[in-house]
């Protein structure tokens, strides 16, 4: 081999020991933290109607999920938001419904709290309803006391719902 041969070889080697260690260097650089989100709740996520029993003095009513209408309950990290409406579109206004409300919410080991905001039913908006849920599979129970002070409306109900999306 002769000196130039010698040479380039050398060249080389150092060329490719310099990319080697530019590359280990460049691995080992401090990576930015990834956010970390806080574990995601157990009722998180959205429910559809199944049934309903409403206890109101020595009444006791069940409705399963009506045919004609679809309620679904929407809960995120921080709020909760409720929509019942009919089927019909609308069509027949002795049957068109349209409920909508939400507000912020409290949970913690099946203990549920909604602070009522937004309602269309004025007079239950600013008032907080406790309750507790338990989640089996893909179904959410919810039961407590709805009692609004200075109206009728002091009943205990039973919701369950069952899973549409996380």
């Amino acid at each position: 081999m002769n000196t130039t041969t010698k040479s380039h070889t050398c060249i080389t080697n150092l060329a490719c020991i310099t990319l080697i260690g530019i590359a280990a260097i460049a691995c080992n650089k401090p990576q930015p933290k990834a956010e970390i989100k806080p574990e995601t709740l157990p009722i998180e996520g959205t429910w559809e109607l199944l049934s309903e029993t409403k206890i109101e003095k020595s009444d006791t009513t069940f409705t399963p999920a009506a045919k004609n209408q679809r309620m679904i309950k929407i809960i995120n990290k921080t709020h909760f938001a409720f929509l019942r409406h009919d089927l019909n579109g609308g069509k027949d206004s002795t049957n068109a419904i349209y409920v909508a409300g939400g507000g912020t919410y409290d949970y913690k080991d099946g203990a549920y709290t909604e602070h009522l905001e937004f309602l269309n039913f004025r007079e239950w908006e600013n008032h907080d309803f406790h309750f507790t849920v338990k989640i089996q599979n893909d179904t959410l129970i919810q039961q407590g006391q709805e009692k609004i002070e200075g109206t009728d409306i002091d009943r205990y109900i039973i919701e369950k719902y069952i899973r549409v999306s996380r």
